[in-house]
């Protein structure tokens, strides 16, 4: 007896069979696509995982990048910062060195003017007196005519003071005769008679051949009569009539010895 398939005996017609067989033909086909779609799941849940990871990774090296860059601008700051307080500094300095200059010349400047005038006190210059030329420093120049302006105002007191300091402190200068002789005057002016004739005397035994030397003996005749020693006036008198007999001086010494008689 040979075997019915199995439906065959259950009233299906031959288009029913064949509709079951194109089912159970197709179901692999249909879990191949099921498959399929899960493979490409995966690969796009892959794929955006990735993706996910390559932009953290992106954005953890560009935080990166933005934190160095960030740094080195601070880092930049602080060397321009440091910069400019070294540059105000060296200002500073180049201020305080143009100021230190300037001062530096200004004391040169005072030195060399102090340097000048001390050289003018002490180096020698050309003077003259009564038609004689010599060589003297400027301070004794000054000393010399501040005493005579002080003869020509008639301050005798304070003219004897400076010509006898100006003796004491320039012994050997060219000005010792004239200041012998206005020396006289002064103490003669001050009515100091005995130092006036110590004066005069001197005078004209040091310089015979001074034009006023006879001047200086009627002077102390002068004084000598002032002190009331006419013995000595007279003595005095006759000495610069024999010495001198044609001056001026010898004359006006007659008429004063005459008014005496």
């Amino acid at each position: 007896m040979s075997a019915t398939p199995v439906g065959w005996n259950t009233g299906w017609s031959p288009w029913a069979a064949a509709a079951c067989l194109m089912v159970v033909l197709s179901a692999p086909a249909a879990r191949a696509g099921l498959f399929d779609d899960d493979e490409a799941r995966r690969a796009i849940l892959d794929l955006r995982q990735k993706i996910e990871q390559s932009n953290e990774q992106a954005r953890a090296a560009q935080a990166e990048q933005i934190a160095q860059l960030r740094a080195s601008l601070a880092d930049l700051s602080r060397q321009i910062d440091l910069m400019r307080t070294e540059n105000a500094s060296l200002r500073g300095q180049v201020e305080q060195m143009a100021r230190d200059v300037g001062l530096m010349q200004v004391q040169m400047k005072d030195l060399k003017q102090g340097y000048d005038e001390r050289l003018a006190r002490i180096e020698p210059q050309k003077a003259s007196v009564d038609g004689r030329e010599f060589m003297a420093d400027a301070e004794e120049i000054r000393q010399y005519e501040a005493a005579m302006a002080q003869v020509r105002s008639g301050d005798f007191a304070a003219a004897a003071t400076s010509l006898a300091v100006f003796r004491s402190r320039y012994p050997s200068s060219g000005y010792g005769q004239s200041v012998l002789f206005w020396l006289g005057n002064a103490q003669y002016g001050k009515r100091s008679y005995a130092e006036a004739i110590s004066s005069f005397r001197s005078f004209a035994t040091s310089y015979p051949g001074d034009l006023r030397a006879p001047e200086a003996l009627l002077a102390i005749a002068n004084c000598q009569f002032e002190l009331k020693d006419t013995k000595a006036a007279r003595k005095t008198l006759d000495e610069l009539f024999k010495t001198y007999p044609d001056s001026e001086a010898a004359q006006a010494g007659k008429a004063r010895l005459a008014s005496l008689k």
